[in-house]
């Protein structure tokens, strides 16, 4: 009798126990971390650092602590599932940057040795510094738990992210029981940013990309969706007083040489002339914001080749990305909304210069080349054709872009391919006006004269005499989901 006294309280409160159990209690969603960018202080170091992913220097205790708190990706600007935390430094060479990755499975760390810019499936970290501090465009230098590196270039004015820029810097990784710690020395050499008395003030932004069953995105500041860029959207950091970005001089001398020999049936082979052909590239930087590219006789043999592609059912040319680097510095500059130039079509260049920098509100860009063959794609029906002519011609691009306002650009292009038997010109206006946080309109015009020779006319049936061509654009783009 006792024990059913007992059991009775429990048997009448069960049904609303096991209902109670049986509701999944929610789990509270985090609150968005919202605030404006932060500001922080970049100290100036007198004894060296040693870049070797131990952050043991005496001047990283005394640097600003950088939290990244936030995780803007796949979550909408909520608290970080990890900790992480950077300091930045600087001498008269060199910015440094430490970044301490906590983790609580170490285990879990992905990083591999692999090729530059190669480790986006691993674990990195790193900073984005807007030097201009215009808001429009941004040097991104990325490091994996092992050291190994990936530099990018953010473009907002052109929404491309291109990791075919490549600077000179140093790095070191090293994983620990907390996690992993990274540490890079960037020289000021590596760097475009205005020569100016007194402390200068850019924009930043560090990140971590936490990769496990998602893929986290963790940032200094918090990155809102309802606007359509990411650069106007950085902390800022102060300091930088009494640096200089130098004036480079890179010179790259090359000698290439080849023999072939010739031989019939079985009998020998008749040996062929050495052909010697010295090169010479120049790099130099004649002003902290213009840089001037020159090239005698390039040599590529070095570049890496292209990944193949279908040239059948396609309305449309091939492209192959450029990857030489006479022609990928100050890429960006070139940049349109509709792509205008393809500097493919230059196909082994005599010589070539190339000026590329921004003064104030104004970005230029320019390049002339000579070419002893003439390259052109005929896109078709169902198939796209390389081809050319052993022609010599003038190649040559002439760009301006103006900085509107805050985030705004207007700008006009002219490119050019002229020969004895093949003549194209191309003239451009753009204007990319961001009316609103979150909305832009992006303006192009295009106008193209192409003349063919004669050949080409007739195996290709393509438009004799000298046809035109325009094009124009307007989009509207809003960022809202």
């Amino acid at each position: 009798m006792r024990i059913l006294r007992a059991l009775l309280p429990l048997v009448l409160v069960s049904p609303a126990l096991l209902a109670q159990s049986a509701t999944p209690v929610p789990t509270p969603t985090p609150a968005p971390l919202t605030g404006p960018p932060k500001t922080f202080q970049a100290r100036r170091v007198t004894d060296p650092i040693k870049v070797d992913g131990v952050l043991d220097e005496a001047a990283w205790s005394a640097a600003d602590r950088m939290e990244l708190p936030v995780e803007t990706f796949p979550g909408d600007n909520v608290p970080a599932p990890v900790k992480t935390e950077g300091f930045i430094l600087y001498d008269d060479k060199y910015l440094y940057v430490g970044i301490r990755a906590q983790d609580p499975k170490p285990a879990q760390i992905r990083a591999h040795i692999s090729d530059r810019d190669k480790a986006f499936q691993d674990d990195f970290t790193g900073v984005v510094l807007d030097t201009f501090n215009d808001e429009r465009r941004g040097f991104e230098f990325f490091v994996n738990p092992l050291g190994v590196q990936m530099d990018l270039f953010q473009n907002d004015v052109g929404g491309t992210e291109d990791e075919t820029w490549d600077a000179i810097w140093k790095s070191a990784g090293r994983i620990t029981e907390e996690g992993y710690v990274v540490e890079m020395a960037i020289p000021f050499t590596s760097l475009r940013f205005r020569r100016a008395n007194g402390e200068q003030t850019w924009g930043v932004d560090l990140v971590r990309i936490y990769p496990r069953s998602q893929r986290h995105r963790i940032g200094l500041q918090a990155l809102s969706r309802n606007r359509n860029c990411y650069v106007c959207q950085f902390s800022k950091i102060t300091g930088f007083e009494g640096i200089a970005p130098g004036r480079n001089l890179e010179l790259d001398p090359t000698v290439t040489s080849q023999r072939t020999d010739v031989g019939e049936g079985d009998g020998d082979l008749e040996s062929g002339d050495v052909e010697v052909e010295p090169g010479l590239t120049v790099k130099w930087g004649f002003t902290p914001n213009l840089t001037l590219n020159a090239a005698l006789n390039p040599d590529f043999s070095q570049v890496e080749a292209d990944v193949a592609q279908l040239d059948v059912n396609t309305q449309f040319a091939l492209f192959f990305p450029e990857k030489r680097p006479f022609f990928l510095e100050g890429a960006d500059f070139f940049q349109t909304p509709i792509q205008a130039i393809y500097t493919r079509t230059v196909a082994d260049p005599d010589w070539g210069i190339k000026l590329t920098g921004k003064e104030g509100k104004s970005a230029i860009g320019a390049f002339i080349s000579r070419d002893d063959r003439t390259n052109l794609i005929i896109p078709g029906s169902q198939t796209s054709t390389l081809t050319g002519v052993e022609d010599e011609h003038y190649a040559g691009v002439l760009r301006y872009r103006y900085d509107l306002g805050k985030n705004s650009t207007v700008g006009a292009l002219y490119a050019g391919r002229e020969g004895s038997d093949y003549a194209n010109h191309v003239a451009v206006a753009d204007a990319f006006i961001r009316i609103t946080p979150r909305d832009q309109i992006r303006l192009q015009a295009l106008g193209s004269r192409t003349e063919y020779p004669d050949s080409i006319v007739s195996e290709f049936a393509q438009p004799a005499g000298t046809p035109t061509r325009s094009a124009r654009t307007f989009p509207l783009q809003d960022s809202r989901f």
